[in-house]
């Protein structure tokens, strides 16, 4: 029974030392935030189009003699692709050249006869009639020269289209024909298509909404636009590595899907990016020069989700506050609503905070002082009972 009595002793002790007697303040750690200039980012989806797409068509009609490059590679504008039988259009030619001879012939006559009229119908050797004839005879074979020249010059078009040369440089994809295949004028089905895909254009979708709130707060102040540097994120979540500019932005918002839509262009030398796929781009559209930069380890969510925080209120007193923190800036915060310039944000002993609490403040990540032994005691030495 003495046992027990002195047991039950040594835990009521136990229990008032271990906090049922009065505490003392709260240590707790703060840095003051002050307001700075953070850029507003943005996460958008995206979707990546080609820099140019040419389908490649022939002018002419005839048979597909040779093939003249390589499914899936690259070629170079001016490059012949496909080499369409010339026969018919080199006869084509050869006729158009004999008309002109034929007609020049027929101009040089026309002109020496009217050179003879010209002294006759002054002499009144020839009638002023025939002298008139002659010269319009002379005039109509020049014309003929000329319709005739035209004529050959559209044969020697026809024959070089013959050769389908490529409308830019960039990647070819598959042949739709092959060698002996019959293949006409202005045909709906292309040959080949040609894309070039660097650089290379993505399309960025906002919505009207977003767009609408940006320029309220451009106009109200406290908020300047920025040049938009545009960052993406591929498919598999890894950035891109290359930054994009912002091209243009369309003035029609679409009835489908109720987006305004930006496109931005990327160098692509590597050619990671592909015409179709989609990507999220990630850019700054203004910037906040009255945000503030607040550590992550200072910022707890409620279970409505909203952003919380701890500040020195007056007197040394804890006080719990909500604040809008909509994204992160790299191990920060970035609070637009809910602080003052110059507040003291706790970042550290927020475990057991209460509101009201009393705290005694110190700057974050301050050095500890630890105090020397009392004097006339001494360490012992590891391995010795005193």
């Amino acid at each position: 029974m003495l046992a027990a009595l002195l047991l039950l002793g040594a835990c009521g002790k136990a229990d008032n030392a271990a906090g049922k007697g009065p505490q003392g303040p709260v240590t707790v750690g703060y840095v003051v935030v002050q307001p700075s200039s953070v850029p507003v980012e943005q996460d958008l989806p995206a979707r990546v189009s080609a820099y140019q797409i040419s389908e490649v068509r022939p002018q002419v009609s005839g048979v597909v003699l040779r093939r003249l490059f390589k499914e899936g590679g690259v070629v170079h504008q001016g490059q012949t692709l496909y080499q369409i039988d010339p026969s018919l259009y080199q006869a084509q030619v050869a006729q158009a050249s004999a008309n002109v001879q034929s007609a020049r012939a027929s101009a040089e006559a026309a002109r020496a006869r009217a050179n003879r009229y010209r002294p006759l119908a002054q002499m009144e050797a020839v009638s002023k009639q025939d002298y008139t004839d002659a010269l319009s005879q002379a005039r109509q074979a020049e014309a003929a020269i000329a319709q005739n020249n035209a004529a050959l010059r559209t044969a020697q078009i026809n024959l070089r289209y013959t050769r389908v040369p490529a409308p830019i440089t960039g990647r070819i994809g598959l042949s739709n024909v092959t060698e002996g295949a019959l293949v006409t004028a202005n045909q709906a089905e292309s040959l080949a298509t040609i894309t070039r895909l660097d650089p290379i254009n993505v399309d960025i979708q906002q919505s009207a909404s977003d767009l609408i709130g940006l320029r309220r707060s451009l106009s109200q102040g406290g908020v300047s636009p920025t040049t938009a540097q545009v960052r993406l994120l591929l498919p598999d979540g890894s950035d891109y590595g290359y930054t994009g500019t912002v091209q243009f932005s369309e003035v029609i918002v679409s009835p489908d899907t109720g987006a305004v839509t930006l496109r931005a262009r990327f160098p692509n030398s590597q050619n990671i990016l592909l015409p179709g796929m989609f990507v999220k781009a990630r850019f700054a559209q203004s910037i906040d020069t009255l945000a503030f930069l607040v550590p992550q380890s200072a910022v707890t969510r409620d279970p409505k989700g909203n952003a919380t925080l701890w500040v020195v209120g007056p007197g040394n007193r804890a006080v719990h506050r909500t604040v809008v923190a909509s994204q992160t800036q790299g191990s920060n915060w970035v609070v637009t609503q809910g602080l003052a310039p110059g507040e003291k944000v706790i970042t550290q002993g927020t475990a057991n905070l209460r509101q009201d609490a009393q705290l005694k403040p110190v700057p974050a990540s301050a050095p500890q002082r630890i105090e020397a032994p009392p004097a006339g005691t001494q360490a012992q030495p590891a391995g010795r009972r005193p």
